[in-house]
């Protein structure tokens, strides 16, 4: 046979590779090359350079005579190392963990799924926390059969087609070797058993569709947007594996005066011209009742004052927030005639703001 390309760059090692690193070789450029694997033009043609290179370099006296000659005469096949063929190979590097020409067997427990759902709260209930009564679609095991899928008395039977394992192996030959697949069967979709006395209840299986009430808890604090997440309280799982999550999603309504800012309330205070400019002492309303606020003499439209402690409760962590009161000047738009007069004198001995001269 004429030397296309020199075998030991064709496997890509040096010279004086020992049989371990040869076969390792092989087995890297098998797997990555193999047309199974492998759709990119030129790659058949390069897996029968790499299969024609270890036939070689993996025989001793083929080996020796390559080396001396440049040559050897080499027949057709896959070469046997000890797993029954190329198809082995693949079947022993893979096997227990799924196969690269088929699917694995869902057997292993999984998680249910997680549901959604969408809640409305009052501003009350976000700021001091409630309990709330909700009915959610979900899927759980069925009641009479306790998720077996079999009818109460009887039990599910091994499926005769893959013994319980859930899947079925499948060996196809072709001019490249033996190959094996491996898939879920088709019989018991992988589950390994078979139900021959179905649940009347759930029809074999083993889940239902149900509309379950259940008491939310809400934090104080909450805002709008706030995400709960409920543990186990969504759809049942498969093959033992634990229930999903519900997650809630909060909606806060306004509040008629109040105005939140993350953990601190706004309360816009209006007072007069005379309550501004002499000072006085009002009662604004808070998240615990009235409560006392000093207005000194001089304050300015817009001032803002600060209540501590008097906010909303931090959710994830102690203490609350400030109520913050703004306090707006408002002026009369409907004056009496002895309220006019007093502004007219009062008028006559403030001073005027003049506008800056030109430059």
């Amino acid at each position: 046979m004429a030397i296309k390309q020199d075998y030991y760059e064709v496997l890509k090692v040096p010279r004086n590779a020992s049989d371990a690193e040869i076969k390792r070789a092989f087995r890297k450029l098998a797997f990555q090359f193999h047309p199974d694997r492998n759709r990119e033009p030129g790659a058949e043609q390069k897996f029968k350079e790499i299969n024609e290179a270890y036939q070689v370099l993996a025989d001793p006296e083929k080996r020796h005579r390559y080396d001396r000659y440049g040559r050897v005469d080499v027949e057709g096949g896959f070469p046997d190392f000890g797993f029954g063929g190329l198809g082995d190979v693949f079947e022993s590097f893979w096997d227990g963990f799924g196969t690269i020409f088929g699917q694995t067997a869902q057997r292993v427990p999984q998680k249910g799924d997680n549901l959604q759902m969408h809640l409305t709260l009052s501003f009350e209930e976000a700021v001091f926390g409630c309990s709330k009564e909700a009915e959610i679609p979900r899927i759980e095991f069925c009641p009479s059969c306790h998720g077996i899928g079999s009818k109460p008395g009887t039990n599910p039977e091994t499926c005769p087609d893959c013994r319980g394992t859930g899947q079925v192996r499948r060996v196809r030959q072709s001019i490249f070797g033996r190959y094996t697949s491996i898939t879920n069967c088709p019989r018991c979709g992988g589950r390994g058993t078979i139900i021959s006395n179905p649940c009347p209840q759930c029809q074999g299986r083993g889940k239902m569709k149900v509309k379950r009430k259940i008491n939310i808890t809400i934090p104080a604090g909450v805002d709008d947007e706030y995400r709960l997440r409920l543990d186990g309280e969504g759809s049942a799982g498969v093959y033992g594996g634990p229930p999903g999550d519900l997650y809630v999603t909060l909606s806060v309504k306004p509040h008629s005066f109040f105005h939140r800012d993350g953990s601190d309330i706004l309360y816009e205070l209006p007072i007069n011209f005379a309550q501004a400019a002499l000072g006085d002492e009002v009662e604004v309303p808070s998240l615990d009742g009235k409560v006392d606020l000093k207005i000194p003499a001089g304050t300015q439209n817009g001032k803002t004052f600060r209540c501590k402690g008097k906010g909303i409760s931090h959710v994830d962590a102690r203490g609350r927030g400030d109520l913050l009161v703004k306090v707006v000047i408002t002026t009369p738009q409907h004056l009496d005639k002895h309220q006019r007069r007093l502004f007219e004198e009062l008028a006559k001995v403030l001073p005027r703001t003049e506008p800056p001269p030109n430059v």
